[in-house]
């Protein structure tokens, strides 16, 4: 935390650390294991004190925790989701300088909304955002609304999420778990399962631990302390101001857990990608629905090459299905690979000439012919963005 910004936390001395009670024995923090319940009432004192003791001096210093505007702090909560806080951080500071208040955000237009995400990833999230704060407008004059029911039921708000913004915003006794308190509670007990397969367990754990007199700050330090010191990988366990308490540690067992189930090979799509040149040099984006992956987002067309097809023919046959128009296909402009969560993709990029036909919003929303000095000014995708770069290198 910022040194004028720290709070002063009372701690326990200790005889090897300035954050927790003096030794446990092996039986009491074995006490802590899981047995089957949640089992952190009694030691949750102990726990709030040394971990509010160590957030104080320790706690990272973040532009969300200087405010308490609710919109800034909701803002920060979306972005942080399934993303790290080093790229979150430039695109917090740009969005509430494009959107200051919930109500300009509201009366912004999708697209320049979704540019303003541009590169951040999970861009339903951005959609979402620009929906709930044209019902907190709408409906709760302006202001993000301090109950939880009220809160989850906002487009893609959920259970942790609204814990984090009530806690943060207002202070509220709300608890949390995120993958950072997943995995530190988990350490805690010696969860035995999965953190997928024992989520009321967790829960109750996050909702016994919390402390109901300095919500915003435990939340904010039980976060901290799974992304600085319980990392996924080589926990500082010697840093830990939970060492004691903590029962995978008595049982050497903090790189087993969390347990993980075995994963699903990644499937990896090859994707035939067409950009299409007119008679007069602009090139050809269509506007991706609404529903699901990169919706409302810009891109260059085409699809997935199926067996025994070149990609040649794929690129030929996809814009004809999605577009309705002949095309000549040309040379390769650019190979990309790129990663989502779930799937990984190789696109196969092909200049190619516009022949006949009229283009048609046949499986996306809105098809455009631009220019090259224009092509900046509407949100792709990331993947795109390397498209985009061959393009103009391959002009100069």
């Amino acid at each position: 935390m910022g040194e004028s910004n720290k709070k002063l936390y009372r701690a326990r001395d200790s005889a090897d650390g300035r954050y927790g009670p003096k030794q446990m024995a092996s039986s009491e923090a074995s006490a802590l294991a899981f047995n089957g319940a949640p089992c952190l009432a009694d030691a949750a004192p102990a726990l709030r004190q040394s971990l509010l003791a160590w957030y104080g001096e320790q706690g990272r210093d973040l532009p969300w925790r200087q405010s308490r505007d609710p919109y800034a702090i909701w803002i920060s909560e979306i972005m942080l989701q399934q993303t790290q806080v080093k790229t979150v951080l430039p695109y917090y500071r740009r969005w509430l300088e494009t959107f200051p208040t919930v109500g300009e955000l509201a009366q912004a237009e999708q697209q320049r909304v979704l540019k303003a995400w541009e590169g951040l990833g999970y861009y339903a999230r951005a959609r979402n955002l620009h929906r709930t704060a044209q019902l907190i407008v709408e409906r709760h004059g302006g202001v993000f609304p301090t109950g939880f029911e009220d809160a989850i039921s906002l487009p893609g708000i959920g259970r942790t999420t609204a814990g984090g913004i009530l806690s943060s915003a207002y202070d509220q006794p709300v608890a949390i778990l995120d993958g950072n308190v997943k995995r530190v509670l988990a350490r805690l007990v010696a969860l035995p399962k999965p953190p997928a397969k024992a989520m009321n367990e967790l829960w109750q754990l996050s909702e016994q631990v919390l402390d109901p007199q300095q919500p915003r700050d435990f939340n904010q330090a039980i976060m901290d302390l799974g992304a600085t010191l319980c990392t996924r990988h080589r926990p500082s366990c010697g840093l830990c101001p939970w060492q004691h308490h903590c029962a995978a540690y008595h049982q050497n067992l903090q790189s087993q857990i969390p347990m993980t189930e075995a994963k699903a090979p990644i499937p990896h799509k090859q994707i035939g990608v067409a950009v299409i040149y007119d008679n007069a040099g602009r090139i050809l984006i269509d506007r991706r629905k609404q529903e699901g992956l990169l919706g409302g987002l810009w891109e260059f067309p085409g699809g997935k090459i199926e067996p025994n097809e070149t990609v040649e023919d794929c690129v030929r046959r996809e814009i004809k299905e999605e577009l309705g128009i002949d095309i000549q296909v040309n040379d390769r402009l650019i190979t990309v690979n790129h990663a989502y969560s779930h799937f990984k993709v190789t696109l196969n990029v092909f200049n190619c000439t516009h022949l006949s036909g009229e283009p048609q919003t046949i499986e996306c929303d809105e098809v455009k012919w631009v220019t090259l000095d224009e092509i900046d000014s509407y949100p792709f995708p990331k993947a795109n963005g390397q498209i985009i770069d061959a393009i103009k290198e391959q002009a100069n």
